[in-house]
């Protein structure tokens, strides 16, 4: 079959728009299935490393949204295999002009001085550190945070509450890096507990964990939860990843979502492409004659027309993913928080096996009934 490949390629340039087009439709549809193959496999199939493996989360059963008890926190420590528990209390509230989205990042309340030993990956320097612990009114930001707000050390700032009726007043004492994304703030949640109405005071948004070993934090998730079945307030505890996949819960089935997008965008290349086959293989009756009469056999041309269409979807695909890949590249740039959005090798034998079965799915039907028309018929239909 390898020889007339340069037949299959003079074909496909026998009508260059068209082709171009059908290469350009395809591409554009491959680009958009890429990025969201991208999107699934960043949410859902991402490994955690092994500082993230340590660590686990405890919420409130119900809602993210409901605190729970502080006291909470002294009995998960009692729990075998828990090292570090540390509280952490999600501010939310507004930074300058809320409309920005540069401005958007999480606002974390912590115990600093349990947070550097649960995360065990920040880099920040001795003194910092020490000038965070001490100070009440201080706060520490990401690097990358510091750079795209332009923050510095010895800035005030101040988040206005919304979720609390506070505002907080702080210094940044220090900048820190992740080897995930930092673009995150940190301050004392004793600070945020003094400010708040005596009503609203000991409760905690969420417990971290660090387990003493990767093999531990599933039996330390199980045991907290079963040490608050029946509580008052009910407990769920889940990986470091698992509780960031939950903020997608707020969106709806984001996985059926990604799911279906990926659907109908297959059926419109196979639309695509199949239209394109129909029409090529119609005009060129004739031609298929011709070749039967100079001892091509059925299954030369069928091959040829099956060629010629995995080729122009080929194409496509490589088209499309070069451009998704650019696409993820930027996105990862321009928000942090999709830093490891990019196509993956999986991502691309996925999509490029995806093309070459649309390509003969949507020829196949074409191409038998070009193969199997009898000579005298091919010619006279173009006769």
């Amino acid at each position: 079959m390898g020889r007339f490949i340069p037949l299959i390629l003079k074909n496909c340039g026998r009508n260059r728009r068209r082709t171009l087009l059908t290469v350009f439709s395809i591409g554009v549809s491959l680009c958009l299935l890429g990025v969201v193959m991208a999107m699934y496999k960043a949410f859902y199939y991402t490994k955690a490393n092994d500082s993230q493996a340590l660590r686990l989360v405890t919420r409130n059963r119900v809602s993210l949204t409901l605190p729970m008890p502080l006291f909470y926190g002294q009995k998960i420590e009692r729990i075998p295999g828990a090292r570090v528990v540390m509280m952490s209390q999600w501010f939310g509230g507004t930074y300058k002009d809320a409309r920005d989205p540069k401005n958007f990042f999480a606002r974390l309340a912590v115990e600093p001085e349990k947070l550097f030993d649960l995360v065990g990956e920040m880099r920040i320097p001795e003194d910092q550190k020490k000038a965070f612990q001490q100070d009440r009114t201080a706060c520490i930001v990401g690097k990358n945070l510091a750079q795209r707000l332009n923050l510095k050390l010895g800035d005030r700032i101040t988040f206005v509450g919304d979720i609390y009726p506070v505002n907080m007043e702080l210094t940044i004492r220090g900048i820190f890096e992740l080897p995930e994304d930092d673009s995150i703030a940190y301050f004392h949640w004793k600070y945020l507990e003094e400010s708040i109405p005596l009503a609203r005071r000991s409760n905690a948004g969420t417990f971290t964990i660090l387990a003493d070993s990767i093999d531990d934090a599933p039996h330390v998730a199980k045991a907290i939860d079963d040490t608050f079945h029946n509580a008052t307030v009910e407990t769920k505890t889940e990986s470091e990843q698992q509780f960031g996949l939950s903020f997608l819960a707020f969106l709806g089935n984001v996985k059926a979502f990604l799911l279906s997008i990926c659907g109908a965008v297959t059926f419109s290349i196979l639309l695509v492409s199949a239209n394109t086959m129909a029409m090529s293989v119609r005009e060129r009756a004739r031609e298929v004659g011709i070749l039967k009469t100079i001892g091509f056999t059925t299954g030369q041309i069928l091959g040829i027309v099956l060629g010629e269409a995995v080729l122009i979807s080929e194409a496509g695909a490589a088209l499309g993913l070069l451009l998704a890949a650019l696409l993820c590249a930027g996105v990862g740039q321009a928000v942090p928080s999709f830093s490891n959005l990019r196509i993956q090798p999986v991502v691309i034998a996925v999509s490029l096996a995806l093309a070459a079965a649309i390509g003969l799915a949507s020829s196949l039907i074409p191409a038998l009934g070009a193969a199997r028309t009898a000579i005298v018929e091919a010619i006279r239909d173009n006769g």
